[in-house]
Order: structure tokens, then sequence, then C-alpha cells
């Protein structure tokens, strides 16, 4: 693995920070640095500045309307993002079900679904998880029943983010009952306003309401919305789930935005006469996270290698995905302890640029106490290295 840049690629770097610098505004970089999550409109709003930049899909390739950059260039372009406190890309559409259906789909399906995503006049969610059917996927129960032309669905989704704001949803149904069962499992793309689906909002810790249950009552799906072929699900979901657990590799070089913000606070914090970021115990639980975000980046960095070079990186998107998570939990929890008895405000984001204080840092601690969580529980993650790296 080679770790310097090019020329040309130290040139994309500067192209890169030209780029962010005349459209990250002060608003959304305040938003962002003090942990704050974007609203479905403002991350579209932010989709359409990449797409008329020619940079919508830095992962796809260019046949299908992306970048056709390389991982080096993706790595890149995250770690100036990272630097520029820039918003993420609606991912569930562009990394997770884009390329699905790039790879999967059908023609119409790619015609008629691609250019929306690109753009960011569509919003995805995604109906795999259901009441006991988490992490354990495959026991699902949303039925698709086929009838004539359509399937008629019927069933409930949980945990669905977003699904308030989106314009379609993938949906893991079972379309038959098999002995094992992972078979008989289908992949159907749906439009939010067909009716039949009604959507709950689930309030969470962070008082916000990013998730939601989905229920389908007599959903009629036109069967041209099938993606790949019936009771072919579950392997497509599978590769799925390992793209969103890949993802990992980009919010690790998003780490360090929020190390920042840390410094920054226990820097102006004083205790017992000093800066909270001059005691010893501070400085060292901040230093073992950055040591082990270097890690982590390391880990990273290998793995956009492997797929430059088209070498399969095993499990490592779990690995990915459990280191990044932890340290992201840890990472907001020093960011409380640096706020103090301030961590305990908790104020909705206003827009107010450079704002002295950051009422926002425990709904961030609390909101990131999912990520060990979502994309797979951290516990079966470890079963998928054990079992597919070290064969137990």
């Amino acid at each position: 693995m080679n770790l310097a840049f090019s020329a040309a690629e130290e040139a994309f770097r500067q192209e890169v920070r030209a780029f962010l610098a005349a459209n990250v505004d002060g608003p959304m970089r305040e938003m962002v640095r003090t942990g704050m999550r974007p609203e479905p409109a403002e991350i579209q709003a932010w989709q359409r500045r990449m797409h008329a930049q020619g940079w919508s899909a830095p992962t796809w390739p260019r046949e299908h309307g992306g970048t056709g950059w390389s991982p080096t260039q993706y790595f890149i372009y995250e770690t100036e993002a990272a630097r520029a406190y820039a918003p993420v890309q609606p991912h569930q559409g562009l990394e997770l079900i884009g390329p699905i259906i790039f790879t999967y789909g059908s023609e119409a399906q790619k015609a008629k679904y691609l250019p929306r995503i690109l753009s960011g006049e569509a919003w995805w969610c995604q109906g795999y998880s259901e009441p006991g059917a988490g992490s354990d996927l495959a026991s699902l129960k949303t039925r698709a029943v086929r009838d004539g032309d359509h399937y008629v669905v019927n069933g409930q989704k949980i945990w669905t983010s977003y699904a308030q704001a989106a314009t379609n949803i993938f949906c893991l149904v079972r379309t038959e009952v098999k002995p094992r069962k992972q078979e008989g499992i289908s992949l159907l793309l749906i439009d939010m306003d067909t009716p039949g689906i009604r959507v709950r909002p689930i309030i969470t810790l962070d008082e916000r309401h990013h998730v939601n249950e989905v229920f389908f009552d007599e959903v009629r799906v036109p069967a041209e919305n099938l993606v790949g072929e019936e009771g072919r699900g579950w392997g497509y979901g599978k590769v799925l789930l390992d793209r969103e657990r890949g993802i990992s590799a980009a919010g690790a070089l998003r780490l360090a935005q929020f190390v920042r913000v840390v410094k920054e606070r226990a820097a102006a914090v004083r205790d017992s006469g000093s800066a909270l970021l001059a005691q010893p115990d501070f400085r060292g639980k901040l230093a073992q996270i950055e040591v082990e975000m270097l890690a982590l980046e390391g880990m990273s960095l290998r793995t956009l290698a492997d797929a430059e070079a088209g070498v399969d990186s095993g499990p490592r998107g779990s690995m990915l995905k459990i280191r990044w998570s932890e340290l992201v939990q840890r990472i907001t929890e020093l960011w409380a302890e640096a706020l103090g008895t301030d961590a305990a405000l908790m104020e909705p984001y206003t827009g107010v640029e450079a704002a002295d204080e950051m009422p926002h840092a425990m709904a961030a601690y609390l909101h990131m106490r999912v990520t060990t969580i979502y994309g797979g529980a951290n516990e079966v993650q470890r079963n998928i290295i054990a079992w597919r790296a070290l064969g137990l």
C-alpha cells in the first residue's frame, strides 16, 4: 500500500478544498460542527450542489453517472469534507440501493431511479428490520403475494430512518415460505405514496424524529419493481449490508471532525486554574482515541487499496464498523465530559453561526448510542469476523 499521494492527487485535493470552501455555508458548517444531523431537505440541497459539480456519486462508475473516482480520490474527498464540516450525502440511495439497481436491476429500473438518486430528487429509506427480525433479518415476515402484474404487500417495518421524508423505500419481503428462512425473500422497490402505506414516528433519545414504523396494508406494487429474480433477495440484501458496513471506511475519516470540536472545547474550559486540555487524565483519554483513530484510518486506507486492486477485503467491513462505532461513542462521551454540566443542555439547532456554546453535544452523544446497533449489531459483526476470517 503506497501512502504517498501523486502530484495529480494533490491537485485534486486543492480542487476539492476550493469547492468545499465555496459551497459549505456558515449555517451548514456550524450544524455539522456541533454534532447536529441536517434534515433530509438540507442534505438534498447539498446533493444538488454536488450534482451540479459532477460529483453526485463519488463511488459509482462513470457509465452509471458516477464520478469514476479511484478509492484514493474518494479518500481525499472524504478527508477534506470532514475538515470542512461538509454534510454527508444521502447514502441510502447513493451507497445502498443505487449500486444494487445498477448491478442487478432492469434497464427500465436504471432509467427510472438512478437519475433521481444522482440529482437528489429522490430520497430512499430502507425497509429491512421488523419487530422480531432485526439482527436476525432472515426471520422477516412481511409478505408479498403475486396477483397478476402486481405484488400485494402486507406487514410492518421498524427503525426506518427518515421514512417520513422518503419518496421511495426498498423492501425485503417474503414471497415464498421455504424450509431455509433465507430462501423465498425478494427485494421490491416501492413508491412511498402508494395507497396502504402508513408511517408512524418514533422519537429517539436525542428527542428527534429520525426513525419510524412503516405499515403495509394491501399495498399493490407493480411486479416490474422486483429487483433481479424472485426469491433471490437475501443475496442482494447481503451485498447491500456489506456496502452499508463498508461505508464505515468513510465514517472513520470523519471522526477527526469530532476530535477537533472536543479539543476546541477542552482548550476553552478551565479546571483547577488550567485548561482541561492540559490535564493529564483528559489528555491521556484523548491521545488514546487519536492513536486508535490512526489505526482505523490505516485500515480504511488498506480497504480502499484492496478495492482499487479488485481484492476481496473479507470481513473488514465488519471490522471497520465495530471500531468506528465504538470510537465515535467514546469521542462523544469525551465531548460531554469536556462540557461538564453544560452538556445537560439540549437545544434545537437554530442556524446561528459560530455559537459560543455547544448545546448539541448531548444530542450527538445520545444519537451515537445507536451506532453499535444499526447496520447489524456489533455482536453480530464479531460473529461474522469469527466465521469469515477465523473459520470458527
